[in-house]
């Protein structure tokens, strides 16, 4: 990759439901996690920017029905401003989380730039409104936010909604099909889904070539991937708030991303999820960021 690369750490985890060991949950540790296996140090960014998220919470908006609402909202407009401040065009940009909430942030700032598609790599669809889920935490249902669905207050930061159009929009790897009510959801909606055996059946790098046909077809300014580590095998990425047995391993994972990454109009990436407390000796830690740096420096 010849074009420059800037850091964003965006540390939040209020977007997720805290469990009963744990103060607060551990994806905040991530991008220092990341740089303690030189991650950073081996992208070599030109800059490195941060936002410092608010303190862990569990407040539940009764009238929203989701947790940490007006935290949430708030950081996403600065995280908005951040990207937007150090903007460069033509610069590929590594976001690290936090959890999947976000994504909320970054789409706004994408729909400041112009009209994005996002290819939406995870484990799961994230794709359900409140009522649907157990625990409120918004990083369970951030596409569906970002694409305009849910509460007025978090679809509509700055009159913007939607952030992303659905039919702008690969959803890939979900692996939680058995539950027919919470797929139900992508199903009907205008998102391009590929649950996990879907995406092996259609084939990785095919999936990747047919979003960027996508993208070129709408003439879209651009796109971003996100990407939830637990869309990996359980085996290699056990770290993760919520756990699938299967998942894409480190070739599949290879395959998809490189051909999104490659193009010039892949404005960046986002990485969540990842729990350093469930990886205290980096035993899964050390190949994936091995993988996931010969992605990006190829």
């Amino acid at each position: 990759m010849i074009r420059n690369i800037n850091i964003f750490e965006f540390p939040l985890n209020l977007g997720l439901t805290k469990k009963e060991h744990e103060t607060e949950p551990g994806v905040r540790k991530l991008p220092d996690w990341l740089r303690k296996f030189d991650f950073h140090k081996r992208i070599n960014p030109k800059n490195v920017f941060r936002l410092e998220a608010p303190e862990y919470s569990m407040q539940f908006d009764e009238e929203l029905k989701v947790r940490n609402a007006e935290q949430i909202i708030e950081y996403a407009q600065n995280q908005a401003d951040c990207i937007i401040s150090h903007y460069e065009k033509n610069s590929f940009n590594i976001i690290l989380g936090g959890d999947c909430s976000i994504l909320i942030g970054n789409a706004v700032a994408l729909k400041k730039l112009g009209n994005f598609g996002i290819f939406y790599l995870d484990g799961h669809t994230d794709f359900i409104p409140p009522e649907l889920s157990e625990t409120g935490g918004i990083a369970g249902m951030d596409l569906a936010i970002i694409t305009g669905r849910g509460p007025e207050k978090l679809t509509n930061i700055n009159g913007l909604k939607p952030y992303i159009a659905e039919e702008h929009v690969f959803c890939c790897g979900n692996a939680e099909t058995d539950d027919e009510e919470y797929v139900s959801q992508i199903i009907n909606s205008g998102i391009h889904y590929f649950d996990l055996y879907q995406l092996r059946s259609k084939g990785f790098r095919n999936t990747a070539e047919d979003f960027l046909k996508m993208v070129e077809e709408k003439k879209l300014d651009g796109f971003f991937i996100h990407f939830d580590v637990d869309v990996l095998k359980d085996e290699i990425m056990p770290a993760v708030d919520s756990r699938m047995e299967d998942g894409i391993g480190y070739d599949d994972l290879k395959e998809i991303l490189e051909p999104l990454i490659e193009n010039p109009l892949c404005l960046g990436i986002e990485i969540t999820i990842l729990n350093p407390d469930d990886d205290k000796d980096g035993i899964y830690t050390r190949p994936f960021v091995e993988n996931l740096i010969q992605i990006i420096k190829k």
